[in-house]
């Protein structure tokens, strides 16, 4: 499928590896030129290198950090005029709730819910301006299904949903649209490493471990960054002026609701 948003621009943030690494590499294949983003400058590059040499795209790696005000000043000013934004940031560690401190708390929403709104901000009125925009959110599943000691990643990023909702409907009839993709249990480092620890709390092998969590999603494994960045490509192309507002749950039916 023609996705129509070859020579569209995209920021995609946090994307040097993992989930949002999937999104950049989809864009690039759907032939958007693209700003790729990360905290570490060598894996930030290779990325970018691999990504370029795959597609042919035109890929502009800036190395910051998202979350603060100077970070996002340089992907805009690689990028003032986006069509696509991606908003991605890493989450706070798993940790139970009564550890949590004020500082922890604002950290956590500022990583998963301020910085989103404020690259928003910055993106939606020149959007709306050209009459084409798609801004999709990847959160998780934890925004719908509660995940024990991630309760301060699940409520920014809830909040995160709820605040965009209302914004989402004030653009749609620009055709600027805001979605969300809710990811389950992908094959991601941050997965990975909740096998390891798993493992050293528990004893058991982290190849069982594995094992063990796969046999609990209905499809039997884990989702790959490269099926979760076709679903991103998909929300940011032409055909999808008329979806705003929702939450894509990709998850292997893990989520065991009907609504």
């Amino acid at each position: 499928m023609d996705l129509g948003i070859a020579g569209r621009k995209a920021i995609i943030c946090a994307s040097s590896r993992g989930l949002g690494r999937g999104c950049a590499q989809a864009l690039a294949e759907a032939g958007c030129d693209i700003v790729v983003n990360g905290l570490d400058q060598n894996r930030l590059e290779q990325a970018a290198a691999a990504i370029k040499s795959s597609t042919g795209a035109r890929v502009t790696a800036i190395a910051a950090d998202v979350s603060t005000p100077e970070g996002q000043a340089k992907l805009l000013e690689a990028c003032p005029d986006p069509d696509i934004l991606i908003n991605n940031n890493g989450g706070p560690p798993r940790r139970d709730f009564r550890d949590l401190n004020r500082e922890n708390i604002l950290d956590g929403v500022v990583q998963n819910m301020v910085t989103p709104i404020e690259l928003t901000k910055a993106v939606i009125d020149g959007m709306a301006d050209r009459a084409f925009g798609r801004i999709i959110n990847i959160t998780s599943i934890s925004v719908k299904m509660p995940i024990s000691g991630l309760d301060l990643s699940s409520g920014a990023r809830a909040g995160l949903t709820a605040f965009m909702a209302g914004v989402c409907r004030d653009y749609a009839h620009k055709n600027v649209t805001v979605n969300h993709i809710l990811p389950g249990k992908m094959d991601t480092d941050r997965l990975r490493g909740g096998f390891e620890r798993a493992a050293e709390a528990t004893g058991a092998s982290i190849e069982a471990i594995r094992k063990e969590q796969a046999e609990e999603i209905p499809a039997g494994r884990f989702g790959q960054a490269d099926e979760f960045g076709q679903l991103c490509a998909f929300l940011a192309s032409t055909h999808t002026g008329y979806i705003t507002g929702q939450n894509f749950l990709i998850d292997g039916g893990l989520f065991a609701g009907a609504f």
